[in-house]
């Protein structure tokens, strides 16, 4: 399979900044990335990078095999910035219908992209009058329009209510199934857990993770949290049988490696009616990000010693 975004060692650095180091990294058609890091980690720069606006120190990019900013690698990319800005004057249409003619897109393509945004009502109105909310779902537009092979989106549902960022997921989810790639960049890591195919995290500039989150929660073998709701006036013998801490007076929690689960587990089937209920929850996205960040740390500490 070719894949659409194909890095290789990329390094870039500002004057006495390193800004990504020996960075590499793949997005194949058809594939949901989501890329990770605190402020100033690179994600941007990266994303500068693939859009051609600055060439790295060192390593290489392409873009479907074409070089970043050239003609060909503009017709098949679009990008959402964190911070969406389209002149106030002109409407939502008139400015779906630029980009689309930028793009050398039907202008069919413009009514359906404003009603996969929700946008076909407030779609003659001028810009001026969209809330943060409505100007960011008119930026998804922009960038929906023409069908791109590859979407770069920076803090996509900054300013959206929980159900446009549900609805922003299953677009970019359809974007995928008809076989564009997705790479974004977000804080919002409790909303990315089961959106996306594909984790990669940047920690000062080099890339610490990459991964399905299964691969990343095997690697990082953080511990597994397993909760077991007891019946009425069981919770003293459940709590002295399986450990852990109890809560709230009618539940245990514990802790446990992830190979001993399914050990715990069956010791827990034993008690019977002693138990009601069981929750057992793997490591969560965030818990392994800030692993990963900390490992991230700690070989930049090494590093000085």
């Amino acid at each position: 399979m070719t894949e659409i975004v194909k890095a290789r060692n990329v390094s870039m650095k500002f004057k006495a900044v390193d800004a990504l180091t020996d960075v590499s990294l793949d997005v194949a058609p058809g594939e949901q990335v989501a890329l990770l890091g605190h402020n100033g980690a690179g994600k941007t720069t990266l994303f500068r990078i693939m859009l051609g606006f600055i060439k790295p120190t060192a390593g290489s990019i392409s873009i479907a095999g074409f070089a970043p900013g050239s003609n060909e690698a503009r017709r098949i990319v679009s990008y959402l910035p964190e911070q969406v800005a389209f002149p106030k004057m002109l409407t939502g249409r008139e400015v779906v219908r630029f980009y689309a003619r930028l793009k050398g897109a039907p202008l069919d393509d413009v009514q359906s992209v404003l009603a996969k945004v929700d946008l076909v009502d407030a779609a003659d109105r001028r810009v001026e009058t969209y809330s943060k909310g409505m100007r960011q779902r008119l930026g998804l537009a922009q960038a929906l329009v023409g069908k791109p092979a590859l979407l770069l989106l920076d803090e996509p549902t900054s300013g959206l209510d929980p159900l446009s960022r549900q609805h922003f997921y299953e677009l970019i989810a359809d974007v995928a199934r008809q076989g564009g790639s997705v790479l974004l960049s977000s804080h919002g890591l409790s909303e990315l857990e089961a959106k996306t195919d594909r984790v990669a995290i940047l920690r000062n500039g080099r890339l610490v993770a990459n991964g399905p989150l299964a691969a990343l929660q095997d690697e990082a073998n953080l511990p597994v949290r397993i909760r077991v709701r007891a019946a009425a006036t069981a919770i003293d013998k459940v709590h002295a049988e399986i450990g852990g801490g109890r809560i709230n007076g009618a539940s245990v929690e514990l802790f446990c490696a992830r190979g001993e689960k399914m050990r715990i587990l069956s010791k827990i089937s034993g008690l019977g009616a002693k138990v009601e209920d069981v929750d057992v929850a793997a490591p969560t996205l965030d818990e392994v990000y800030r692993h990963f960040s900390k490992i991230g740390v700690d070989e930049a500490l090494r590093g000085t010693l």
